[in-house]
């Protein structure tokens, strides 16, 4: 089926990016740094896949690689896959180091 002049092919989209989470360790204060570290991944992934912000759904792998080391302590970067579905559902997975 043909389409219509204006209409872009939707499909799904899947990259990998590494996500410093440095102004997380900054910016909030010490008992709000998790909690920043995971709006950094959720605007990062936004914005990069062109997506709304209330459609990225984290993987909870993801939110216990960043809590692992308690509120204060979050890592430096992360290494995340990000897909982009169809109906413009977007899921950020924790990379494994395999």
């Amino acid at each position: 089926m043909a389409r219509k002049a204006g209409e872009k092919a939707v499909e799904e989209l899947e990259r990998e990016y590494v996500i410093p989470l440095r102004a997380s360790q900054h910016a909030p204060s010490r008992r709000r740094r998790a909690g920043h570290a995971l709006t950094t991944v959720r605007r990062f992934v936004s914005r990069h896949m062109k997506g709304r912000l209330e459609d990225v759904w984290v993987d909870p792998r993801l939110n216990e690689f960043i809590w692992e080391r308690g509120i204060q302590h979050v890592p430096r970067q992360v290494r995340v896959r990000a897909i982009r579905f169809e109906d413009g559902l977007i899921e950020v997975d924790l990379l494994d180091e395999s």
